[in-house]
């Protein structure tokens, strides 16, 4: 499973607000035919919501389940919606951008990045 920092975690959340979901699970759950899917449309795209109809503890098994096969990063996990971020040396269509900075003093709060 990919890791990110806060900062890269925060730029990508910023991103998927506009994002709709791409993928739907429904009650069969993550099939394999979900899985290539989600592979597929994260090769395109590199950062896509998804939609689960499951329960909370099966959302949460879902999104692990998810990052650790593909090598994906969880973004974000609220309500039924899941954001997923896998990196496509070859599209590269998203790029992070490091924590800024304040006038040159110390790095801005979470707070502080969340009023931006």
């Amino acid at each position: 499973m990919l890791s990110l920092t806060l900062s890269e975690r925060l730029a990508l959340k910023g991103r998927a607000h506009a994002l709709n979901p791409t993928v739907m699970i429904g009650n069969a759950g993550l099939t394999e035919s979900v899985l290539k899917e989600i592979a597929q449309t994260l090769k395109i795209h590199e950062l896509i919501k998804i939609r689960v109809m499951a329960e909370r503890p099966q959302r949460e098994e879902i999104l692990a389940a998810i990052c650790t096969q593909l090598n994906a990063a969880p973004v974000q996990h609220i309500g039924k919606i899941l954001v997923i971020y896998q990196p496509n040396p070859d599209a590269h269509l998203i790029e992070i951008k490091k924590m800024p900075r304040h006038k040159g003093k110390k790095p801005l709060s979470k707070k502080q990045l969340g009023n931006r």
